[in-house]
């Protein structure tokens, strides 16, 4: 079983929306086999713990107006440092680049199928 179509949308559109607010290094993966409670998770970096609120809100706002999506839970709002935002099929982990760097969770799913984002990075 692969991500349904909805799923891929929404992570598009998530993706979208962070790279407006410059997010880099972007990447979701296909974890609708191997996780079972979610199709898709969708990583993205930031420089700062502002940029990183900056893309959250961005992302929460393009998803609830095209597609009535609100996050069923959302944590690590408080420092900024690293938001979890759990759409049910699409997990959004937005980071900033020096846990990212730590935490490396690209090794976790890293046997997973990649998404195609269809966003290129701004500057």
């Amino acid at each position: 079983m692969t991500a349904t179509e909805h799923a891929i949308a929404i992570t598009r559109a998530a993706a979208e929306a962070a790279a407006d607010k410059l997010a880099t290094e972007q990447v979701a993966f296909d974890v609708a086999e191997q996780f079972g409670i979610a199709d898709v998770f969708l990583l993205a970096s930031a420089a700062s713990d502002r940029q990183v609120g900056a893309v959250v809100d961005a992302i929460e706002e393009r998803l609830r107006e095209e597609f009535d999506e609100r996050p069923t839970r959302r944590e690590g709002d408080r420092e900024n440092r690293w938001v979890l935002l759990d759409y049910l099929d699409l997990v959004v982990h937005v980071m900033h680049i020096e846990e990212r760097k730590f935490y490396a969770l690209e090794r976790l799913w890293g046997d997973c199928p990649k998404v195609d984002l269809g966003v290129e990075e701004r500057s």
